[in-house]
């Protein structure tokens, strides 16, 4: 049997090497190989070379295939010395990777010869375990998590569709959210807002949100807004700069005011309604789709539009669709996916049925559309009453 060191001669002999100006030169190419970092993590924590995609040599066979699933990619493996690497790229060859080289002398060399490297921000020993089932994700990852953690979302109500959503952004590490809300806890809220409890009725449900989720995680910073989103403080809460909104607001003054500010202010918007055992979401993103008013360009009569205070809603619905609005802003916070822009998802809780309804942007939109007619806020209760708005 020949001993690591025969082995290893051996596997060098069998495979492409590249020593680190050669490699410098691929990578600087357009067609630049992934860059695969096989060390531990204790080793990738005290330096990297620029780029590279971290997998531990003891599990690259169980996920090299979700972070590369296409064969034929060209992939860099490099170590610190060229010797785990070597190894790392005949079994890479060996599950059918075509176009594998190693790095010879690994990140030693490349760092002795003057080369980029980069010192990654990391998560420490806490999150780390807090996060672990999220950094398993190749298309989370480390990076991903630090970007959650980066995060700002705010949510509009902390009722039956922000609750779950508040929950899981929470629960995920989006770093800092924002809760709108002016009312307080009802006993007719339990039913289905799960943020609050029977020991927080009569407390503003923006402040008893806080302190829900603050102790789901101390990680995230919750920020309450006490009052109702209107035309004259829709831009002092937007100045706290959000990366995403998330639509649970239970009227169509609201939800026709934050559209027009997510437009102007360049802000992809994830939209949720309800209504007994119906619900919907979808996502508005400006730019990239249409916006609330090409779905809805007038709001129904208010004999129409009941509110579920009057109509009624199974409890469990809203746990369904804020859900899937905080799974869409996960995504668009992450920055993967296929976000539902153009696409209204609509479920039916009595059937257990999903349909999808595709949406299109209208050209002539009177506030994304070619020729916009409505550039500034206007009084959108009057809007939704039938009455003339003004400026």
């Amino acid at each position: 049997m020949p001993n690591y060191r025969e082995l290893l001669q051996q596997v060098k002999s069998e495979i492409d090497e590249l020593d680190v100006t050669q490699a410098r030169d691929v990578l600087a190419a357009d067609d630049r190989p992934l860059l695969l970092d096989v060390r531990e993590l204790d080793e990738w924590t005290e330096g990297r070379i620029p780029g590279a995609l971290h997998i531990p040599r003891g599990n690259l066979e169980s996920r090299i295939e979700q972070a590369a699933p296409d064969r034929a990619q060209p992939i860099l493996v490099y170590c610190a010395a060229g010797n785990r690497s070597a190894f790392a790229t005949k079994s890479l060859e060996e599950l059918g990777y075509e176009n594998v080289s190693s790095l010879a002398g690994g990140y030693t060399d490349w760092k002795r010869s003057g080369f980029p490297t980069e010192l990654p921000r990391t998560l420490d020993g806490e999150k780390r375990q807090r996060y672990s089932r999220h950094t398993l994700i190749p298309e989370v990852g480390e990076a991903g998590q630090l970007r959650l953690l980066d995060s700002r979302v705010l949510l509009l109500g902390a009722g039956g569709l922000g609750s779950p959503a508040a929950l899981y952004l929470a629960a995920a590490g989006v770093g800092r959210l924002g809760i709108v809300d002016d009312d307080r806890v009802d006993a007719s809220n339990l039913q289905r807002q799960v943020l609050h409890s029977t020991g927080r009725l009569g407390e503003w449900k923006a402040e008893s949100a806080k302190r829900t989720l603050e102790e789901l995680n101390p990680d995230v910073e919750v920020v309450p807004y006490i009052e109702r989103l209107t035309s004259e403080n829709v831009e002092r809460i937007l100045a706290d700069g959000w990366d995403v909104i998330v639509d649970g607001a239970d009227n169509f003054p609201t939800r026709y005011l934050i559209n027009d500010a997510a437009v102007w202010h360049d802000i992809p918007l994830v939209h949720g309604s309800i209504y007994r055992f119906e619900g919907q979401a979808t996502v508005f993103r400006p730019g990239d789709g249409p916006c609330y008013r090409c779905l809805f360009p007038q709001p129904p009569p208010p004999e129409l539009a009941p509110s579920c205070a009057e109509g009624g809603v199974l409890g469990v619905l809203p746990g369904i669709v804020g859900s899937l609005q905080a799974s869409e802003a996960l995504k668009l916070c992450l920055g993967i996916g296929e976000p539902l822009v153009g696409r209204l998802l609509l479920f039916d809780a009595l059937a257990t049925e999903f349909s999808e309804v595709r949406l299109r942007r209208d050209p002539n939109c009177p506030v994304c559309g070619d020729s916009p007619t409505i550039t500034e806020y206007v009084d959108y209760v009057e809007f939704c009453s039938g009455r003339p708005t003004h400026a």
